[in-house]
């Protein structure tokens, strides 16, 4: 379980091909990663991974291929910058929401607005994807977890969400380097999921039909 307030900012130090899969080697900063454990689970950019071996700040993942299409982990080269959350352990402070590290779909950034201290991206959402239907569970001032990180929808239109963020979230996170076309790893909560499915399905029942 992780909650979606990214720890910092680790540096991919290599990438390479397993057959299928790819053997990714992630750098952390100095001390973030005292007392890992071989099996414990780390968010890389939103993906839950599993630690494969433990050089001091140097950690190995095995990705798998069905990771790699789905996500932008695939996309990734050395000396790129990833956001990394380690799990939550139990009385923990949840100051995000609860994620599970399952991404569902990637968006696209399709603007970044910087004015003074104001920040917002918009990210295109795709439409035209038979097997994910993503925008049926997004809506405005809802929460939704983008590249490991726990934000707010700030608007939202018919195949696009935006987000503004905070000075600190820029420090800590790699949304200060995004640019236009940019991939970004999209996840709905559990919760939110199983409440929108209830009530599509109790509305069916019913012979409703939303629009």
């Amino acid at each position: 379980m992780f909650t979606g307030i990214v720890q910092g900012m680790a540096e991919v130090a290599s990438c390479q091909e397993n057959g299928r899969n790819l053997i990714l080697e992630v750098q952390f900063p100095q001390g973030t990663m005292l007392q890992q454990q071989l099996g414990a689970s780390v968010a890389i950019n939103g993906v839950c991974l599993t630690v494969a071996k433990i050089e001091g700040d140097l950690l190995t993942f095995d990705v798998i291929d069905t990771t790699l299409n789905l996500t932008n982990i695939g996309r990734l080269k050395p000396g790129v910058k990833v956001n990394f959350e380690r799990a939550a352990r139990m009385g923990d402070e949840v100051g995000g929401h609860v994620m599970s590290g399952h991404i569902m779909t990637m968006v696209t950034v399709r603007q970044v607005e910087r004015i003074d201290e104001s920040f917002h991206i918009r990210f295109a959402v795709d439409l035209n994807n038979p097997e994910v239907d993503a925008r049926r569970y997004l809506f405005d001032k809802g929460y939704v977890g983008l590249n490991g990180a726990s934000l707010t929808i700030s608007a939202i239109g018919d195949d696009w969400i935006e987000v503004s963020l905070i000075p600190e979230t820029l420090r800590l996170t790699t949304f200060g380097l995004l640019q236009t076309g940019d991939l970004v790893n999209l996840e709905i909560d559990a919760h939110t999921q199983a409440t929108v499915d209830t009530v599509e399905r109790v509305l069916k029942q019913r012979g409703i039909v939303l629009p």
